[in-house]
């Protein structure tokens, strides 16, 4: 049966994202605001739910007509199945590399021995990917190189780092949040974007994502719905093709989030550890200090701050292996998150702080912050 577009489900307050106009910001996005209709469209869920749980298409099961189950094959041992992998991966690339962009003898990661193996645990669910997980992810790692920003706001005559927090406050509710952010980011770095077509700029690159990262994505009226009615669609159309091109439709970014579950295998990092360095990553994004940052060493300070936080260790030699960093990587990073955590909240930009306030999420921001001394102890060793 068809997924039906533009009907949501009934939502608890928790689930509402607020809209970024003038009335809520108290006028932190200046410049004149269109007053549209304030009736939802035919169809529409009721102000402020658009974005209402858009992770939730994993629970949908859709039966086709016609389709028969094909019977179980046979069991085969996971030691056979990854053998046979293995060789056929020698034989299809020349000295055994598998991974596309890197030669061999030139930067070949090393061959994972059993000490650092986190992947054969998960060797029968074909989802998880267990034969090629770490070349996937030594391969996002290459990929960071394509995508490195550098202080962009200079170059905005028409905004500052404190539009762009309000922005991104306004986006952290959506699981597309990182990569949102980071084609907003690379767009922004590119072309020069008046303030009152910042909020399209966000809503454009979270339909963007939407499309890219989810299997049953929001429609163009919703997102012109939780924008107020702001925009036509015409708009908001023709937004998504000047990003597209800016990013010459390239938009597999590799993001912070992706390399923080990665990491936090490798130490069976418990969920409440692992919701701590969310927050850590999550607030990061706030802050045009840490734009520069590449994913995958962003992801490595935020794990390394809460693991320091958890008293649960340093960086380990399993870190280490699967992260290609060293604590004296990481130092300059977790310092710079540790006085970001340090300066007073704003009280007007307060969603991420909120949001892992809850208890669904252990209340991790109302955790005391390690002592720096510490901090320091730990990062020098």
């Amino acid at each position: 049966m068809p997924v039906v577009r533009g009907k949501k489900p009934a939502v608890t307050a928790g689930n509402k994202i607020p809209r970024l106009n003038a009335k809520t910001r108290e006028n932190q996005m200046e410049g004149p605001q269109v007053k549209r209709a304030s009736s939802p469209p035919h169809g529409a869920p009721k102000k402020r739910t658009a974005f209402i749980d858009i992770t939730n298409a994993h629970k949908v099961t859709i039966s086709l007509p016609g389709r028969k189950k094909k019977k179980q094959a046979k069991k085969t041992s996971a030691t056979s199945v990854s053998t046979e992998n293995h060789a056929n991966l020698e034989n299809r690339r020349p000295g055994g590399c598998c991974a596309p962009c890197c030669p061999r003898g030139a930067g070949t990661p090393p061959e994972t021995t059993e000490e650092f193996d986190i992947d054969s645990e998960n060797s029968e669910d074909c989802y998880m990917c267990p034969e090629y997980a770490k070349d996937i992810f030594d391969y996002l790692k290459q990929r960071e190189e394509k995508f490195v920003l550098c202080n962009y706001m200079p170059s905005q005559p028409s905004l500052n780092p404190e539009m762009r927090a309000i922005l991104i406050d306004w986006l952290v509710e959506v699981q597309t949040l990182y990569l949102a952010v980071k084609m907003a980011d690379h767009y922004l770095s590119k072309t020069p974007v008046h303030r009152e077509l910042l909020q399209l700029v966000g809503s454009t690159t979270m339909l963007i994502a939407s499309k890219f990262e989810e299997r049953s994505p929001p429609c163009v009226d919703d997102f012109l719905y939780i924008c107020d009615d702001a925009y036509k669609r015409e708009e908001l159309i023709a937004t998504e093709a000047k990003i597209l091109q800016a990013l010459s439709f390239d938009i597999n970014i590799p993001i912070p989030y992706r390399f923080l579950r990665r990491y936090a295998k490798c130490v069976s990092a418990g969920m409440d550890t692992l919701t701590l360095a969310r927050f850590f990553c999550e607030m990061s994004l706030m802050e045009m200090d840490l734009v520069e940052e590449r994913g995958s060493l962003l992801a490595s300070a935020c794990l390394l701050l809460a693991l320091i936080s958890k008293d649960l260790g340093g960086w380990c030699p399993i870190l280490q292996f699967h992260s290609g960093y060293q604590t004296s990587d990481l130092a300059p990073v977790v310092r710079k998150l540790y006085e970001m955590l340090l300066a007073p909240a704003d009280d007007k930009l307060r969603a991420i702080r909120n949001k892992y306030s809850h208890k669904v999420f252990f209340e991790v921001a109302s955790l005391p912050l390690v002592h720096a001394d510490i901090l320091e102890k730990a990062l020098s060793q």
